[in-house]
């Protein structure tokens, strides 16, 4: 696997550019999602769907047991089928068990749920058990495909169940049909798209009665790791239901509706994190440490180079770009929490980065810790300043939080790794979105085309500003024009 031709940064990079086309894919497929629920069902309803898919978060983040991880770390670098095999089905089968149990007792206490958090609209809640039962087998399945860097496969399933939502959200609301009617669609294709996993899965290992061999050593990998999946959800997604709580659901739509926008910047980390970590798990194995540093100090430089403009952008366009994909209503109470939510998801995203190096050395249990201060932290600010600030209290909560974080994970991980970040090249960068603000501020768009020019302009003016400031290499940009040509073989390495 070592010697194919192309060299590990231009496997690496094709499979940023596979994923990350249908990633940008699948963004598209949430902006059609958001107008379609705000605009027909109204901004409760689209509270309560924002609530499921939460609540769905929530229980995959428990029921997986955090097995992803060492999937992701201890699969790609097994080569004997049958191992793999085994390891493969004895996780799913125990995940599945998992979550069965968490779906039945959600299924049981449906009424005080829907009362508490869902504004009684129990079948809802009843139907995201189910979806939660489905999903978390379809779960382990796409990332035994990220594993094994099948990632053509992987892009092909998350495009069928982004745009198969997005007809079915456009079917129902359109038809006149609600919730309940979109929620059993959703779960009807959720277990087909299951089926078609499984069956794609078994063609490439084969079927194989789970011995559970290696379970406890997966189980000593994930566990440790689960205070932080569950600090992170909390700080992700519990404060909506602080705010359904404390200010109702309609709060929880607006809110959502900001942070589906604002949350489009953790694409572009995430095109990163499905290559990233099975990439970087060959290299540590190999001991390869220079070409480690290397591939994290470029994936800083290419997140960021996107992630700052658009901060910059959410910040000068907050209401137009609200109004564009929701409603003027919720456009003029949610501007404030764009920018904030925007800025909360770079540091997140630059945090997916470096805590690469402590998933690499197995330092899962200081993950923990650092997500579970995080956590407290958070849910403590929601709690006492929500009620006062509203959803803009939530948004500094998590802005602080997730500061917490990549503070703490950068010391650390940079104590293992010692990665370049490159500074020229983010004031560069600082500048060039300085000079699409200021283009943009001064279009001042109000209606919807007027906003489509200005996002067009600021992406030209930006991208002018970073070649006029010469923040890319004339060998990266040759780099990566060779892989759109389908060269391979020759490496950009000096």
């Amino acid at each position: 696997m070592a010697n194919d031709s192309p060299s590990t940064h231009q496997r690496f990079a094709k499979d940023v550019i596979v994923v990350g086309a249908a990633t940008g894919l699948v963004a598209l497929s949430t902006i059609f999602t958001v107008p379609l629920l705000t605009r027909t069902l109204g901004v409760t309803d689209y509270g309560i769907w924002a609530q499921s898919y939460a609540t769905i978060s929530i229980a995959l983040v428990i029921a997986g047991l955090g097995l992803s991880y060492p999937i992701m770390r201890l699969l790609p670098a097994k080569t004997d089928k049958a191992a793999v095999r085994d390891d493969i089905y004895s996780v799913l089968c125990l995940s599945l068990l998992s979550t069965l149990v968490a779906s039945v007792t959600m299924v049981i206490f449906a009424g005080p749920i829907a009362r508490t958090f869902f504004d009684g609209a129990t079948q809802v809640v009843r139907l995201t058990a189910l979806i939660i039962l489905v999903y978390s087998p379809t779960s382990m399945c796409l990332t035994y495909f990220r594993s094994s860097s099948l990632m053509k496969t992987y892009a092909l399933y998350v495009l069928m169940d982004a745009y198969g939502q997005v007809g079915i959200v456009a079917y129902s609301v359109l038809s006149g049909h609600g919730l309940v009617s979109i929620f059993i669609s959703v779960a009807a294709l959720r277990t087909l798209l299951l089926a078609l996993l499984l069956i794609s899965m078994v063609r490439q290992i084969g079927v194989a009665r789970p011995r559970f061999l290696r379970t406890k050593e997966y189980l000593r990998f994930a566990l440790p790791a689960m205070p932080a999946l569950l600090s992170w959800w909390v700080v992700s997604s519990s404060d909506r239901y602080v705010i359904a709580r404390y200010l109702g659901l309609d709060s929880v739509g607006i809110y959502s509706a900001a942070y589906s926008i604002g949350n489009i910047i953790i694409l572009i980390v995430s095109v990163l994190g499905l290559v990233l970590t099975p990439t970087l798990s060959r290299l540590y194995d190999e001991e390869k440490m220079a070409e480690l540093s290397i591939q994290i100090s470029y994936s800083l430089k290419y997140f960021l180079m996107l992630a700052i403009p658009f901060v910059v952008g959410a910040a000068v366009l907050a209401r137009p770009l609200l109004t564009l994909f929701s409603t003027p209503n919720l456009a003029s109470r949610g501007n404030v929490v764009l920018p904030l939510i925007a800025l909360s998801i770079l540091l997140y995203g630059t945090h997916v980065i470096v805590a690469q190096v402590l998933l690499l050395t197995k330092k899962t249990a200081l993950l923990g810790l650092v997500w579970v201060a995080a956590a407290a932290l958070n849910l403590g600010l929601n709690i006492a300043i929500v009620p006062h600030l509203g959803i803009t209290g939530s948004a500094v909560s998590s802005l602080i939080a997730y500061a917490l974080v990549l503070g703490i994970v950068s010391y650390h991980s940079y104590r293992h790794v010692r990665f370049p970040l490159d500074w020229r090249f983010l004031v560069k960068s600082l500048v060039a979105s300085g000079l699409m603000a200021l283009v943009v501020w001064f279009m001042s768009p109000e209606t919807r085309p007027q906003t489509v020019a200005a996002v067009i302009a600021g992406v030209v003016v930006y991208a002018l500003g970073l070649l006029l400031l010469r923040a890319i290499r004339k060998d990266e940009i040759d780099f990566f024009r060779g892989l759109l040509r389908g060269r391979s073989g020759q490496s950009t390495e000096e």
